[in-house]
């Protein structure tokens, strides 16, 4: 069974992966700096926060700890829209190299997570890793929109591929 769960988790990411790739290709390309909230990320620190979280967690499981200070090597921000998604494909391959290192068993293992939790690693893969991803890359949608994007569906058609879809039916 946990062998079936590392695959799970492998498929379901890589999934994941290719969708936020194609978000991140969706950007307005000249609003890197759009914030419409004056206390939030930028559009362009929210769609590196989605590499950030692939670089922190699988190094953090790699390193059998997590340090908010590390320095991680590749993990410097882009400063442009076009060059989001090939950094976020580098980091993310970087990250799955890291965790393809794991067995079924280490799943199980458990290790210090921030604020010296002890947690299963399958645990944070799951959740601190994937569904946090998922998470703010369902933010990055709406950021997209209201710069001025049209963003790639992610889990079914947006309006416009709808309407696409409902013309191209009565053709």
């Amino acid at each position: 069974m946990i062998t079936h769960e590392l695959f799970t988790f492998f498929s379901e990411w890589d999934a994941e992966a290719r969708k936020t790739a194609q978000l991140l290709r969706s950007l307005p390309p000249n609003q890197y700096d759009f914030r419409p909230d004056p206390e939030g990320r930028t559009l362009g620190q929210l769609a590196w926060h989605l590499a950030e979280i692939d670089g922190y967690m699988s190094w953090g499981i790699d390193a059998g700890k997590f340090d908010f200070d590390a320095k991680i090597p590749g993990l410097e921000r882009p400063r442009t829209v076009a060059e989001l998604a090939p950094g976020y494909e580098r980091v993310h391959r970087e990250a799955v190299a890291r965790i393809k290192k794991l067995t079924p068993e280490d799943l199980l293992r458990t290790m210090p997570f921030f604020g010296n939790r002890m947690l299963p690693i399958g645990v944070i893969l799951w959740n601190a890793l994937l569904r946090h991803m998922v998470h703010h890359r369902g933010q990055l949608v709406l950021m997209c929109r209201l710069a001025g994007g049209r963003p790639p569906g992610m889990f079914g058609p947006t309006r416009e591929d709808a309407e696409e879809m409902a013309r191209g039916s009565k053709a």
